[in-house]
């Protein structure tokens, strides 16, 4: 079965065509970040209008690398929510009328899923059951993951997710948006042991977290170093980054522990982080564990994680309606069975 992907759940407007939930035909990604850049952040009413600016075309070059015409696809899947609601919209609504046009059964897909559903588009995949750690710009959550459709959450941000204190610190630093590979790269020459930042486990028995914390403890620290914390900017990036990864590690193989299981999982955009994926990577070795992160460039938002999860999703008889609707924030749904 071969699935048409449509993603604009933020600032990126993507489509894309897969095979069989794992196989990608292509992929394209129209970003809007140098256009956001300037405002420090996204700009929901300019997102929204880019995508509608975008999305035509950028179907039409999905398909024209795919190889394959529209008369050739199965089925479309486009990105229902979590999001902006003005860009989840734009997608949305072109994904139904073209599905509605052409009578293709059609799937609105839960982003977040989609985000673990990248984990199948390497050669290198997981069998069920395994424990996933979601972290982007707009969420931070755990899995426990026991089928293509069947999903458990375990722990999720009480207030910032990862992505967005990622943001929120580069912003604080005057670094810039976005702010997850600048922290990054400003980090690579810091000595993250020069500044010790909390580390907000909350409860480390459960599986829940909150960053808010530690973005106000590098506030602290650059109003108390008013006057000369510019100069020790790479320590102050290291020092957070570690903070916030160690938790996100810890979360993670303790979940997996919990719940007897030794494969573990990174995805969403900040599972791009080199520290991150190095901080699991050793985590997992210690404990004889499986680990599996999507590469770089499927950990951003992309379509063709939304036709993946698209495909299990059609393939167990799951359709949407004329009468459904998008959603800006919403639970993961719990495991079914």
């Amino acid at each position: 079965m071969i699935i048409l992907g449509i993603e604009t759940s933020c600032d990126e407007t993507a489509a894309a065509v897969v095979e069989s939930g794992n196989t990608i035909h292509s992929s394209v990604v129209a970003s809007q970040i140098d256009i956001h850049h300037r405002y420090g952040g996204v700009v929901p009413e300019i997102a929204s209008r880019k995508h509608i600016e975008a999305i035509t075309p950028l179907v039409s070059q999905a398909l024209q690398e795919s190889g394959l015409s529209l008369q050739q696809i199965d089925g479309i899947a486009v990105t229902q929510g979590p999001g902006l609601a003005g860009a989840l919209l734009v997608g949305f609504s072109f994904g139904r009328a073209l599905a509605m046009s052409r009578g293709y059964p059609w799937i609105g897909i839960n982003h977040l899923e989609g985000h673990i559903h990248s984990l199948f588009l390497e050669n290198h995949q997981p069998d069920f059951p395994f424990v996933a750690l979601l972290a982007s710009g707009g969420h931070t959550s755990i899995y426990h993951v026991t089928g293509p459709i069947n999903f458990e959450m375990m722990g999720r941000t009480l207030d910032d997710a990862a992505g967005e204190a990622f943001d929120k610190v580069s912003k604080l630093l005057g670094l810039g948006y976005p702010g997850g590979k600048i922290i990054q790269d400003q980090a690579e020459s810091g000595n993250a042991d020069s500044i010790h930042f909390p580390r907000t486990f909350l409860d480390k028995s459960d599986f829940n977290f909150s960053f808010s914390g530690l973005k106000s403890a590098v506030r602290r620290y650059v109003q108390v170093h008013e006057s000369d914390f510019r100069n020790h900017i790479p320590d102050i990036a290291a020092a957070f980054q570690e903070a916030a990864c160690e938790v996100m590690c810890h979360k993670l193989i303790y979940a997996a522990q919990v719940k007897g299981c030794t494969r573990v999982a990174l995805a969403g955009g900040v599972a791009a982080n080199s520290r991150l994926r190095q901080s699991i990577q050793d985590a997992a070795l210690r404990q004889g564990f499986s680990v599996y992160i999507p590469s770089p460039e499927l950990c951003g938002d992309n379509a063709a994680m939304i036709a993946a999860a698209g495909y299990h999703y059609l393939a167990a008889g799951h359709r949407s309606g004329l009468d459904d609707d998008v959603f800006s924030k919403v639970p993961m749904k719990k495991a079914e069975g």
